[in-house]
């Protein structure tokens, strides 16, 4: 019969605690690494989208100027003889012109998933922790 060393059992418990400890305190340091990659994301596209309202708007704003005096100088070209069709056709136009604008702004706003490169990171992880 053997007898066992009681100092022999603590340290071998003490292992497995302080490894358990390590193996969290990892697990803490890649969520936390992957919480700042998500934040990071996230003021990028707040950026990129108050960007692109800022330049929109100004954009908006100097063509509106220069479309309403490009109509009053073309209605008032024709004030005598055709004015109102002159109006009317430069209302299609304008129409047409402002269709064509909102079908290629919705297809700039589409762009790909949010979070992807943090979705990417994460399946990285598990593939890697994952047994095999």
């Amino acid at each position: 019969m053997t007898v066992e060393d009681p100092a022999a059992g603590d340290a071998r418990s003490g292992g497995l605690v302080q490894s358990l400890r390590n193996l969290a305190a990892s697990a803490v340091g890649v969520l936390h690494t992957r919480f700042e990659l998500l934040i990071s994301e996230i003021e990028e596209e707040r950026l990129r989208i108050l960007q692109l309202l800022l330049w929109g708007a100004v954009a908006l704003l100097f063509l509106s100027f220069g479309v309403l005096l490009l109509t009053f100088a073309v209605v008032v070209l024709f004030w005598d003889t055709h004015r109102l069709s002159s109006a009317v056709v430069l209302g299609v136009v304008y129409l047409a012109i402002g269709g064509a604008f909102a079908v290629v702004a919705r297809r700039r706003a589409q762009r790909p998933r949010l979070f992807t490169a943090s979705s990417a990171e994460l399946a990285k992880d598990r593939d890697t922790l994952t047994p095999q």
